[in-house]
């Protein structure tokens, strides 16, 4: 029986990250952190960073935003605090320890939800993304980026294999993309607007969700889906 994720998981696995997480994901994610921070700019205003980690997208934010950064590793946490310190990052009005099923903010305050490679880290998903729909304005975005599990042959069976190990470094290798667009139909109340393959490989993609105003219908568009 496979063991899913939890905090304790997560917590302890990102505890151990903390001190090298830049030096061994800084480079290889930088185009994906580049693209989300692009899209989330296209919006601005008010944008929570949902597993905000050692901070290292903080700096190449526009100044004209306002920032919150939250994250479930107080380890990672400080190491963001140092950052936002040592660069006088003025524009980022807070950091704090949060579980992103659990936001401590009132519904409908942020322009813009960014969560970066965090989606396939939390113990539920759904009940995650539904949060940062909580706490989204009507017209807002969620901008993931994030690996997504393949669907069939070499890279899945890889995938299915390397799990239980991936657990204890704290992610799902094998995170299907049913589960993202089964959860915006069953929600109802979101669009996505865009799925974009990113690097390394294609591996990962760009996922933009609009939360929608009270009645209005969802249109589907095959071409937001394809990547």
């Amino acid at each position: 029986m496979q063991v899913d994720l939890d905090n304790a998981t997560i917590g302890k696995a990102y505890a151990r990250w903390a001190p090298v997480y830049d030096l061994v994901f800084g480079a290889v994610f930088e185009r994906g952190r580049n693209a989300a921070i692009a899209a989330a700019e296209r919006v601005g205003g008010r944008i929570l960073e949902v597993g905000v980690g050692t901070g290292i997208s903080l700096p190449d934010y526009q100044r004209s935003n306002h920032l919150i950064g939250v994250d479930l590793s107080e380890p990672m946490l400080r190491k963001a605090q140092e950052r936002v310190n040592g660069l006088a990052l003025d524009h980022v009005d807070g950091l704090a320890v949060m579980d992103a099923r659990q936001l401590g903010f009132p519904d409908n305050c942020f322009d813009v939800i960014v969560a970066q490679y965090v989606i396939t880290v939390v113990p539920d998903p759904e009940a995650t993304l539904s949060e940062f729909i909580r706490v989204l304005r009507d017209g807002g975005e969620i901008i993931l980026v994030n690996h997504i599990g393949a669907e069939a042959g070499l890279r899945r069976a890889f995938e299915q294999w390397f799990a239980p190990m991936a657990r204890r470094l704290g992610w799902r290798p094998e995170f299907p993309w049913h589960r993202l667009s089964r959860w915006a139909e069953h929600h109802g109340g979101v669009r996505l607007v865009e799925r974009r393959p990113m690097p390394p490989l294609g591996h990962f993609s760009l996922i933009r969700f609009e939360k929608l105003a009270q009645g209005v219908t969802v249109i589907r568009s095959d071409r937001a889906s394809a990547g």
